[in-house]
């Protein structure tokens, strides 16, 4: 099992704060649930998830899409960082 987290604008955008998503072997990657996540949730979820500055953490430790997932991980979303 995978526990996503979902935090603020894109919790808001989601209306979701946390989900467990059943891990599968099919699922390697950050990318690979991305994917598996915009297939099931839908395009709402993709206009959300599949935007190229979206922050990841898994286990919390910012990685890149590429990034290999396990069963058990935490994986986290966080919007773009702005400021000055």
């Amino acid at each position: 099992m995978l526990s996503l987290v979902f935090f603020a604008s894109v919790r808001e955008k989601l209306g979701v704060e946390k989900e467990q998503w059943e891990w599968s072997a099919d699922i390697l990657t950050v990318e690979q649930l991305l994917v598996a996540l915009v297939e099931a949730k839908g395009e709402h979820w993709g206009s959300v998830l599949l935007q190229p500055n979206l922050l990841i953490a898994v286990n919390q430790e910012m990685v890149s899409s590429d990034t290999s997932i396990n069963d058990g991980d935490e994986i986290a979303f966080f919007p773009p960082v702005t400021g000055g």
